[in-house]
């Protein structure tokens, strides 16, 4: 396999619907793409998924070292918790040594994760600290938005202290690169969100927009075209329109609602910043359906034809087959 363009997946927890959705999502896949794939998991647990969503496991490259072979669907444990750790050590150092240029993650249990030793809020903040990616963004791109968040996992009340405008700079500058480079938009439309309702009215209802976001947007951003900051309660609608290209929101949840209300099924996760590409569906391990065989695949279906998408555009503008 050719590192530039081999992608691995990561199986995540083998109790929750990885198994699952991503055996749906390579048996939905075209040919030349498998060949590219290495799995990052136990053979059992894949094996019964496919079984579960009633599909056929295509040829791929699998590789676990049987940590997570016996888990149970709908039944975490220590095992199964070991395991998901071991398929993303796996695969980031794999990554690490140059021997592919993008990862997909399906979900894992933080919980279960950190009883098996794992140190990091998430696969976000692991990666990161692994690749040695100095500043990352979390964005989630579906069919008609893409939303980069300014914070992430903050309390809402913490919001306007972690909230600054080198904070909001970072993320706007990664999220510009990534329009240019990834989903080839040079001249991207990003819009910022405010903070405050009405964008803080001038200061009226709030002085963050004022004093913390709008010094971020007269800084120069390649050749995106960056407006801000945004009426929260219009911007999304006017994005879902085609105004903008993407946006930056504030904080968790007023990113997520609109996207996970508008784009549910086809949202993808993706982690700004990264040296290489790194894509994951946008849900949990949902184990109260794992096993049952309904678990919808769409987002990791879409988790995978970006991170396919993202590594041609960064191949060809490299100028590597």
């Amino acid at each position: 396999m050719n590192a530039v363009t081999t992608l691995g997946i990561t199986l995540g927890d083998p109790s929750g619907i990885g198994p699952e959705i991503v055996a749906q999502a390579l048996a939905s896949a075209p040919d030349e793409w498998r060949s590219r794939i290495i799995v990052y998991g136990d053979r059992g647990p894949l094996e019964r998924g496919a079984r579960a969503a009633g599909v056929t496991l295509p040829d791929v490259a699998v590789r676990g070292d049987g940590t997570g072979e016996h888990a149970v669907a709908g039944a975490p444990d220590e095992a199964s918790g070991a395991a998901q750790v071991g398929y993303l050590e796996a695969a980031v150092a794999a990554a690490k040594a140059g021997e592919l240029s993008a990862i997909v993650t399906a979900p894992i249990s933080k919980t279960w994760a950190k009883r098996a030793g794992f140190s990091f809020p998430g696969h976000t903040e692991m990666l990161a600290a692994r690749l040695g990616a100095p500043d990352v963004v979390m964005m989630f791109a579906g069919p008609k938005l893409r939303v980069a968040l300014a914070t992430v996992h903050v309390a809402l009340a913490e919001v306007p202290h972690a909230l600054t405008t080198a904070r909001v700079r970072t993320t706007l500058e990664l999220l510009a690169a990534s329009l240019r480079r990834d989903f080839g938009i040079p001249r991207a439309r990003i819009g910022v969100v405010g903070l405050n309702p009405h964008a803080g009215e001038g200061g009226l209802i709030g002085t963050e927009d004022r004093d913390v976001i709008a010094p971020a947007l007269v800084a120069p951003y390649g050749d995106a075209v960056v407006t801000g900051p945004l009426v929260p309660d219009a911007a999304f609608r006017d994005h879902a329109t085609g105004r903008h290209d993407a946006l930056v929101a504030m904080y968790h949840d007023q990113g997520l609602i609109p996207v996970k209300l508008i784009d549910f099924d086809e949202a993808v996760n993706v982690t700004l910043g990264l040296p290489i590409v790194r894509t994951s569906p946008d849900h949990g391990t949902a184990y109260d359906i794992a096993g049952r065989g309904i678990a919808r695949a769409v987002s990791m279906q879409r988790a995978l034809e970006l991170a396919v998408s993202m590594t041609e555009i960064r191949a060809a503008a490299a100028g590597t087959p």
